[in-house]
């Protein structure tokens, strides 16, 4: 074989031979980048939750000195974060050591078979070897990096595809299974070995439920905290939905309903306020289904009228986000005012009044009672005292009922329900 022929030769295994060792390259580097990518994506995201709750509760960390403990929080999660951030920029170092040492071989070759030919080459091919040569380099380099931001990037695309395939709320509404528009008519509430858990694989919170309400009943549900007061409210509206047993009203299966045909015949006055920023009609309001005069008679009940009459804009009166220019007990008033408009059958209050003072506790308790006389009550009770007049007392404990009577005789019985009484003075 002439010398001719053997340099091209020589050449095409030099170039083979580091076309291979930067491949090999390339595989370590991206399954290791896109891991470390994806490990700090997933250790960023506390970072901002931190800081995000440290600014909003700013006033409260003052109050109680603790900015050094905040301090070593955020300084934990993000020395977590650089566990991955900083092995990322190692490995592209590492990837870019080598990828130009592979380059520099290349150029290396090309000029030493051109220097060691035995006849004479062409300057200006020797010139465009060496040229050559030294882009392999940079197109090493890119290409690797490229493919690697790639696949690091796609990690997004991946949590997008994890909530689109997460599972979805039911139907809004079904068409064959729509209530008739009195429905409920009478309020009758039943349980049936009624299971549920919050997601697959957690332990159930509420456990073969079993019971039966009649309208117009008033239900007091206590429990000490975990015993699965507010989850039972929950069910009611579907927010969880069922793993064992059924729950009708008025002997409807409510699994069979759309969500929106059984959530507008419910009302709950919820733990915390909510309003939006808009006006106060707005938020009592929010379809405009009612008009002004029932609004000031909601108003009037729920004991607002004097304060919003006072008010230059009357009903236009200006709500800021989360309703902030208005007292607690003012926002739990507005929704009251906004359950008395709606004035279902089934009311739903939870531990409505553990925010307010006892005046606007007792303003509430009173209103219910004469306003929802004929309507079925469920009360997750914060303050024992608002329910002793109630038809009937729900106690759970652990997800299971312990014990569902009258206040009277659950007092007698000297059960749990009379151990929290006592705990709360209420009796001897």
């Amino acid at each position: 074989m002439t010398p001719r022929q053997t340099r091209p030769r020589r050449t095409f295994i030099c170039g083979w031979a580091c076309t291979q060792r930067w491949a090999l390259h390339k595989r370590f580097y991206v399954a290791t980048s896109r891991q470390l990518k994806r490990l700090e994506s997933v250790s960023r995201s506390p970072i901002y939750s931190h800081f995000s709750e440290t600014v909003t509760g700013s006033s409260v960390i003052r109050a109680y000195g603790r900015h050094s403990a905040f301090v070593v929080m955020s300084d934990i999660k993000v020395d977590e974060n650089q566990k991955s951030y900083y092995p990322g920029i190692v490995s592209n170092r590492w990837l870019g050591v080598r990828i130009e040492f592979i380059g520099n071989c290349m150029v290396l070759f090309a000029a030493l078979f051109a220097v060691t030919g035995k006849e004479n080459l062409n300057p200006g091919l020797v010139g465009l070897s060496v040229s050559y040569a030294l882009q392999v380099t940079m197109s090493l380099n890119w290409m690797v990096r490229m493919t690697s931001e790639l696949e690091s990037n796609i990690v997004a695309v991946e949590r997008v595809k994890e909530y689109s395939e997460t599972k979805t709320e039911a139907p809004w509404e079904v068409e064959d299974k729509k209530p008739s528009p009195e429905w409920p008519a009478e309020g009758n509430v039943e349980f049936h070995d009624y299971s549920v858990r919050y997601r697959e694989g957690l332990d159930l919170v509420l456990k073969n439920l079993s019971l039966s309400v009649k309208g117009g009943e008033k239900i007091g549900i206590v429990g000490r905290t975990g015993a699965g007061k507010s989850s039972m409210t929950l069910c009611l509206f579907r927010l969880l939905e069922a793993a064992a047993g059924e729950i009708t009203i008025d002997g409807v299966k409510i699994s069979e309903l759309g969500l929106h045909d059984l959530r507008s015949r419910l009302t709950i006055i919820p733990q915390e306020p909510v309003l939006f920023s808009g006006t106060l009609k707005m938020n009592l309001d929010p379809f405009e289904k009612y008009s002004d005069e029932e609004l000031w008679s909601a108003l009037q009940q729920s004991h607002l009228h004097k304060f919003v009459s006072n008010q230059p804009a009357k009903l236009e009166l200006e709500c800021s986000e989360g309703g902030e220019n208005l007292s607690v007990g003012q926002r739990q008033l507005v929704c009251l005012a906004r359950a008395l408009l709606r004035k279902t059958r089934i009311l739903i209050l939870d531990e409505a009044t553990a925010a307010v003072d006892l005046e606007t506790d007792d303003l509430i308790q009173s209103t219910i009672r004469t306003q929802f006389e004929d309507c079925t009550v469920f009360t997750i009770a914060h303050r024992l005292n608002t329910i002793l007049d109630y038809t009937r007392v729900l106690v759970l404990d652990k997800g299971q009922i312990a014990e569902f009577d009258t206040p009277a005789n659950l007092l007698s019985q000297k059960g749990i329900f009379y151990g929290m009484a006592k705990d709360a003075g209420l009796t001897q």
